[in-house]
């Protein structure tokens, strides 16, 4: 349903205003590839699309498709400037939609979707990059779903979904709880997964090892955790294997989205 938008002051861009301010409760999916994802590859529901007409020419067909299947979905249509001016940035694809979060997946729900695919498991990843581009790379290598840890940040924040490229909106993703979550690692392994640690300690074993001198998992769940402190010891004494990336002498460690990219081609192969 296609309405165009004369004043800004207009109640139908109250989700889109002032974005900078931070989380709130529809999230936002920017650029035309990510508002693609959501409204045709995505378990969430979009509340409206706004668009330039330069974007809406670009998404004419996934939003007919999509404005077929919820006649209702508002559809709004405003200038580049006038846009600029509501999300307080340059909005440079002119194109935005916000979704509605829904109910929250629990680790349950999200190891049986996996359908024994790999899973990622994160604990204390606070960087909106970071859950981005690791949510990126859990799409591009198969895996079935992320769990995570309270201390990490909202994958369904705009920068991580952007950076993402909606792999937020498409890989399931459930949170542990705020007490004792190692344990509930049990879920896991009650589905056959093994549970690896990715650690720079060298007493771990050497990722070359998996498919070479010993076989892979055949369900792997791998554990990462945030920038400069890793996993907690109760994270690693709650896995079943410890698993390094082999890197140079005097280099402390790799960036936690690299090194989950490396990890996941070499222990969830396609």
């Amino acid at each position: 349903m296609i309405q165009r938008i004369d004043d800004i002051s207009d109640p139908r861009l109250d989700d889109y205003r002032n974005l900078i301010d931070g989380e709130r409760c529809a999230f936002i999916a920017e650029g035309r590839f990510v508002v693609r994802t959501l409204l045709t590859a995505s378990r969430f529901r979009a509340r409206s699309v706004l668009v330039t007409d330069a974007a809406l020419e670009s998404l004419r067909d996934v939003l007919e498709a999509a404005s077929a299947a919820v006649p209702t979905l508002p559809v709004l249509v405003l200038g580049q400037a006038e846009m600029n001016r509501v999300v307080g940035f340059d909005i440079h694809r002119g194109c935005l939609a916000a979704g509605d979060r829904g109910e929250r997946l629990t680790v349950e729900e999200t190891v049986r979707k996996a359908f024994g695919r790999p899973i990622v498991i994160l604990e204390g990843v606070n960087n909106h990059d970071n859950i981005g581009s690791i949510f990126r790379n859990a799409g591009a290598f198969g895996v079935g779903g992320v769990v995570m840890d309270r201390g990490c940040v909202d994958p369904l924040y705009r920068k991580a979904i952007r950076v993402s490229m909606g792999g937020t909106l498409r890989v399931p993703f459930a949170h542990f709880g705020d007490e004792g979550w190692p344990e509930r690692l049990a879920s896991l392994r009650e589905a056959g997964y093994s549970v690896l640690a990715l650690t720079p300690r060298l007493s771990a074993v050497n990722i070359h090892e998996f498919g070479a001198s010993r076989p892979l998992p055949k369900r792997a769940a791998v554990m990462f955790g945030s920038e400069g402190v890793g996993l907690s010891e109760q994270a690693l004494a709650a896995a079943d294997v410890h698993v390094r990336i082999p890197i140079v002498p005097g280099v402390d460690s790799l960036n936690v989205a690299a090194a989950a990219a490396i990890a996941l081609h070499r222990l969830a192969p396609l």
